[in-house]
């Protein structure tokens, strides 16, 4: 659910749902000291080749030789386009605020309208610090529930998790109003399946119409006996959702969803090349503390009620992030869309020149698109260098090879609107 995007014209989670073979994830020999998620049994019997990711243990692909699952990570990344792939996502932090002023806090410390949010209605949104600068990229809902009644659910990336709640706790002390965070995080399951037929698959265990269900929207639904947070949303550029189911139900559920015919189970390798292909962002490659909103093309994510510098409660980094917003011409770089006509991908860190040799950007994402079959990368490139069909070129192991600025996404995003 952390990656829900408004027709996410750019995410960049964590992806919000979060989750790449970026760098947080590298091979371990021991298990012992890493987290797991309440399906980690059902990856490892699936044959799902284990990496440390974020500190916890989560498949990259699943390679058991004969396995119903086992495909590699383009077969994965075209099944995901094709029909629908089952991300186990759990290790993604949720949040649920409470209290008469949460809405209050949450828009202090994010840049959501989250007031001006229907109810089980989500934005993406970001946790800025006071330069301006992206702590975090976030999925912010306002939700209601019997037992809560209205109130804030939120995810975050797995890996920013820790300094997000050192920072929220810090927050919180200073704003001093009626609110209540609970972490839910090592004690539910959170499963994204993605692809065209993924609601398919879902409809087929419910009665309830979810034809009515547009992208970025929730609903609770019984699943398996239990009563799941079922949100159409994901981080791949698919129509999908993301399910938040408590903990006693975590197993069934998954269980159940990768037991439907349309279903393989997909992992991190094949997320990571899904969401670039999409033109979304990767928390720690194309989003950090030192890039503001509207460098990486994020301005929507600060919702319109939220533009007034003088308002009675501005969200952190304020200043910066609507100055840039109201005054384009201090933005001196943008994130941009890049497509090599040769070579090896440009991975992050490759220096992006013009066709002289002048180094004008840094690529932050690069891979080969197992839709497109060729190359395809994203960076930060000055102005006015990241004009589309701009010719430059991108250093690969000491080589130039040719690239030209592409708008994003790479490849056409399917977000569903009832």
């Amino acid at each position: 659910m952390a990656a829900c995007m408004r027709a996410a014209r750019t995410l960049c989670s964590s992806a919000k749902a979060s989750a790449a073979t970026g760098a947080h994830a590298r091979p371990f020999a021991s298990t012992a000291s890493l987290k797991k998620t309440l399906v980690h049994a059902e990856h490892v019997e699936d044959g799902g080749k284990m990496v440390d990711f974020a500190g916890y243990s989560m498949p990259v692909q699943y390679t058991k030789t004969g396995g119903h699952h086992t495909l590699s990570i383009i077969e994965s990344t075209k099944w995901t386009r094709e029909s629908a792939s089952l991300f186990d996502v759990s290790h993604m932090c949720s949040i649920r605020w409470t209290g008469k002023d949460a809405f209050d806090f949450v828009e202090r410390v994010t840049t959501a309208d989250v007031k001006g949010l229907g109810v089980m209605k989500g934005t993406l949104s970001v946790i800025p610090n006071e330069r301006g600068g992206i702590i975090d990229d976030t999925m912010v809902t306002k939700c209601h529930s019997k037992e809560h009644g209205e109130h804030v659910y939120q995810v975050v990336n797995a890996g920013c998790a820790p300094k997000d709640l050192k920072h929220f706790d810090e927050e919180l002390g200073r704003f001093g109003g009626d609110v209540k965070m609970e972490v839910m995080w090592d004690n539910r399951g959170l499963y994204a399946l993605q692809g065209p037929k993924a609601v398919e698959v879902v409809q087929r265990l419910s009665s309830t119409d979810l034809s009515k269900l547009s992208f970025g929207e929730s609903l609770w639904l019984t699943l398996e006996g239990a009563e799941c947070l079922v949100s159409r949303c994901g981080y791949t550029g698919e129509d999908g959702v993301e399910i938040f189911v408590p903990g006693e139900a975590a197993v069934k559920v998954w269980q159940r969803l990768k037991g439907e015919p349309e279903v393989r189970l997909a992992a991190l390798g094949a997320r990571d090349a899904l969401r670039l292909e999409a033109g979304l962002c990767l928390y720690g490659h194309d989003l950090d503390e030192d890039i503001t909103p509207s460098e990486a093309g994020l301005t929507w994510v600060v919702g319109k009620s939220r533009r007034d510098i003088a308002a009675k409660n501005p969200f952190v980094g304020a200043e910066r992030i609507l100055s840039q917003i109201n005054d384009k011409t201090l933005v001196k770089k943008l994130r941009a869309g890049l497509l090599p006509t040769a070579g090896p991908p440009a991975r992050e860190g490759a220096a992006i020149e013009t066709t002289d040799g002048q180094r004008v950007g840094t690529v932050t994402s690069g891979t080969m698109s197992p839709v497109l079959r060729k190359n395809i990368a994203m960076g930060y490139i000055e102005k006015p260098f990241n004009k589309k069909d701009t010719r430059l070129q991108v250093v690969v192991r000491g080589r130039a090879f040719p690239a030209t600025v592409s708008k994003m996404p790479f490849v056409p995003t399917k977000y569903y609107k009832a």
